[in-house]
């Protein structure tokens, strides 16, 4: 595909993956994610690859596992409850360090709660989700152009580091249509990976993927290797946009749909002549501390603004410290922060 091209996002999102060398996805449908297996369905055969709907979102994930563990490139998609039952097939592929995406369009909770947008998975995300000291590498794209970007980048990212890559968007993204174009994607390391199922190796012993580890020294060990590439991750894959922050008064911090929102905000304040910035999270693991815990000495107050009860302020909380006072403003099941709240929000806290 070249040129702009007008799509609906969970379609941009799918192509962006095939455009990235994804051939394979399975994957069990749920709203508001539904047009990413519907639009898969109809282009992989056209590619020679194979779509197919799991019986549940558990045999998804494991379908996963497998054709992860050939070394092809794979994926699948849900939303909130959904990737709630893949956690444990999510924390396997973790452990035996295969490489794949996930993508979470965030539905409201808790439970089936509803099907308009949220950002209340956050925890889940960034906090493993399943059982087991492991990380996922998430990245939180605002605009359809930067989920094509980050989606095509996500595959090459998970095959460096032998890790699943989330893909964390919510309704309001997979439903809106904006025009994106998609760049001419690193060209596919062949499948034939020496740590994929079937390769022979030079000794003559086939690869062995597994997530078992019954010696209690070789699972520790296993662990400290899966923590040194979390933190090669950290040092190596931090995202972030910063926003008009250099002389800000306050600054906003939001990701996702809601730094939209917040940055019309920010340009009607600043008119006003309001000195208001963002620091918009990009990767929310690794977190950007840094920008947090070197804020201009102009900052007097912090405002995290969320479509849930308050997830992100953890983070928050962890790079300003005590720097600054911190307050939030959210909505929940399905319903979004406005530019006129935001806008009295921060008037609130500046007071005027």
């Amino acid at each position: 595909m070249s040129g702009r091209m007008l799509m609906k996002g969970n379609e941009a999102l799918a192509e962006a993956a095939i455009q990235a060398g994804c051939k394979y996805f399975f994957g069990y449908p749920i709203t508001p994610q539904n047009e990413i297996p519907e639009y898969m369905s109809k282009r992989l055969p056209e590619i020679g690859g194979v779509y197919l709907q799991a019986e549940s979102e558990v045999a998804a994930v494991n379908m996963i596992f497998g054709g992860a563990g050939t070394g092809e490139r794979v994926m699948t998609s849900s939303s909130s409850p959904g990737i709630s039952l893949m956690s444990e097939g999510i924390s396997y592929l973790a452990g035996a360090e295969l490489p794949c995406v996930l993508m979470n369009i965030v539905r409201g909770g808790p439970g089936l709660g509803g099907i308009l947008p949220a950002q209340s998975d956050y925890f889940q995300a960034t906090r493993g989700g399943g059982h087991g000291d492991y990380r996922l590498l998430v990245l939180a794209p605002s605009t359809l152009q930067e989920g094509v970007d980050l989606t095509m980048e996500a595959f090459g990212l998970a095959e460096k580091y032998r890790n699943p890559v989330m893909i964390l968007g919510d309704g309001f993204m997979g439903q809106m249509m904006e025009a994106v174009e998609f760049p001419s994607p690193a060209p596919v390391v062949s499948s034939k990976k020496e740590w994929a199922v079937g390769y022979t190796k030079e000794r003559g012993k086939r690869a062995v993927i597994k997530s078992l580890y019954l010696d209690p020294e070789q699972l520790e060990a296993h662990n400290a290797k899966l923590q040194a590439k979390y933190r090669a991750m950290e040092q190596n894959e931090v995202r972030y946009e910063s926003y008009q922050v250099e002389d800000a008064e306050v600054v906003l911090t939001a990701y996702g749909t809601t730094a939209r929102i917040a940055r019309s905000a920010i340009m009607n304040l600043r008119s006003q002549g309001l000195k208001v910035g963002m620091l918009r999270p990009i990767s929310l693991f690794p977190f950007p501390y840094a920008p947090f815990e070197n804020l201009p000495a102009s900052v007097r107050h912090v405002l995290v603004v969320e479509m849930s009860c308050g997830q992100l302020i953890d983070d928050i909380k962890i790079g300003v410290g005590r720097a600054v006072p911190i307050s939030f403003h959210g909505r929940v099941g399905g319903m979004c922060p406005t530019v006129e709240e935001i806008e009295e929000k921060i008037k609130s806290v500046i007071g005027k």
